[in-house]
């Protein structure tokens, strides 16, 4: 897996569960710039590709609230690291639309070409952190109840957007590799 982000990492081993050998590769990769997370994880699946020439995966999440017109959507990234979720919430003041949703789009990238799957999990945005797992905005994202940092990695590894796209991209992949074809 071609990413900055160790902890993307940690989620994707923890979904193979060691049924697929998962190895990061820290490699500094140019932001394609899209409205699509889809269109995103394509472009650095391909510059990852050119440079490594072996196959991989990428990915690109967004985080889109519907009070908000779905920002920060894919420039979710730069929210977090310009005004984090403290001024997330600062936006939802008085907000009485908390939903909110995630999107990952998972790029593999090999020979043949690449490849995208899509993940999404709904949820609402809470009026305060809660729980001490995870990374980016799990402290203020509910999903039935609980905040993706008061899940365990195991829980949220089996329900998340992401854990929706690497459902997608292994079924194709097993698929794939049990018929035979490249």
């Amino acid at each position: 897996m071609v990413t900055s982000n160790a902890n993307k990492v940690v989620e994707v081993a923890a979904f193979f569960k060691g049924a697929l050998e998962v190895t990061h590769v820290a490699l500094e990769i140019p932001e394609h710039r899209s409205d699509d997370v889809g269109d995103i994880a394509k472009g650095k699946a391909q510059y990852a590709y050119d440079k490594l020439r072996a196959p991989l995966i990428v990915d690109d999440t967004g985080f889109s609230i519907d009070a908000l017109n779905g920002f920060p959507g894919p420039y979710a990234a730069y929210v977090l690291h310009t005004i984090g979720y403290p001024g997330i919430l600062k936006l939802m003041d008085g907000e009485k639309n908390r939903n909110a949703h995630f999107t990952t789009a998972i790029a593999f990238a090999d020979e043949s070409g690449i490849h995208v799957f899509t993940g999404t999990i709904h949820g609402s945005i809470t009026t305060s952190p809660q729980g001490n797992n995870g990374f980016g905005y799990d402290p203020i994202v509910d999903i039935n109840g609980r905040t993706l940092a008061e899940m365990s990695l195991e829980e949220k590894s089996g329900i998340s957007h992401r854990a929706k796209a690497l459902v997608a991209f292994r079924d194709w992949f097993c698929g794939k590799h049990r018929s035979g074809s490249k």
